[in-house]
């Protein structure tokens, strides 16, 4: 058990649920804010790290309510995506991670933005609308191959948008200047963190996948056993599906090392992969 595991242990109960029903609404207060007075966010909201040191140390918190965009239809579609995606990854890591995620999204932010003022003495403005890139990229990651509509029009598997949001920052970085590159490298410090060093919520994603496909076979199988039973036959054999009646002349056997009573003809008895209950898990 690894150092984040004991914390989630410790704390996790203490992790607050729901966090992006909060954020958005923080979004919509920032897109409110932005209609009533567009230049009252600048001046007194975003992470300006000058005005920081001169001891406006609020912007270090209230930057988070910049919207993601300025256009009514577009700010609710995001919104609800951002709803979507974080609800799922919130459900599927655990509160614990789907919270510490967020976290270190945040601070990257704050860190990059402290980095350019110490070294160059220039105030980088960065914007935390920037969190929608790095929740597609850990919902691709935890379940590729869910489909969901995309604009409620388009569908598509998680793991393509990722890759198409891939392509599109990496193009990005290529033709922008360097305020963009560390405002996308900032963005996603969390994902490269979590998938590179962290890896546990993806781990516990995988594991529970293929704990429920394992469970499904094993249903189907013993359906297909039960549907045969009628007919006669005692015996299946769960690699070729020879049965007593197809094959009177096959000898069957069960193997002690493989889970659900699964038995062969001596064929496959001594050649066959033993199934566990368990899958195993990815080694980190």
């Amino acid at each position: 058990m690894n150092f984040l595991d004991k914390m989630e242990q410790k704390l996790g109960r203490y992790a607050p649920g729901n966090v992006m029903v909060y954020l958005l609404v923080l979004y919509l207060g920032g897109f409110i804010l932005n209609i009533v007075n567009p230049y009252f966010y600048f001046e007194h909201l975003c992470l300006d790290m000058e005005r920081i040191f001169a001891g406006e140390i609020w912007r270090l918190v209230t930057f988070i309510i910049y919207p993601p965009t300025t256009s009514i239809l577009w700010f609710l579609l995001e919104m609800y995506i951002l709803f979507l995606l974080g609800r799922n990854l919130e459900r599927l890591w655990g509160r614990f991670y789907f919270d510490l995620y967020l976290l270190i999204g945040f601070l990257s932010l704050i860190v990059a933005a402290l980095l350019v003022y110490l070294i160059s003495g220039e105030v980088l403005l960065l914007f935390p609308d920037s969190l929608y890139w790095s929740l597609i990229f850990a919902f691709g990651m935890t379940v590729p191959d869910m489909q969901f509509m995309l604009y409620f029009l388009i569908p598509i598997k998680a793991k393509y948008l990722m890759i198409f949001y891939g392509i599109f920052l990496g193009y990005q970085c290529v033709v922008g200047g360097w305020p963009t590159r560390v405002q996308i490298i900032a963005s996603l410090f969390n994902f490269f963190l979590f998938f590179l060093l962290v890896r546990r919520p993806f781990l516990r994603v995988r594991q529970g996948i293929r704990r429920a496909e394992f469970q499904r076979k094993i249903r189907e199988s013993q359906r297909q056993v039960q549907n045969l039973r009628p007919m006669g036959v005692r015996h299946v054999c769960a690699v070729c599906g020879r049965t007593n009646i197809s094959n009177p002349e096959l000898e069957f056997r069960f193997c002690s090392r493989c889970a659900g009573n699964r038995e062969y003809c001596l064929d496959h008895l001594y050649t066959h992969v033993h199934v566990t209950e368990v899958p195993p898990a990815d080694s980190e």
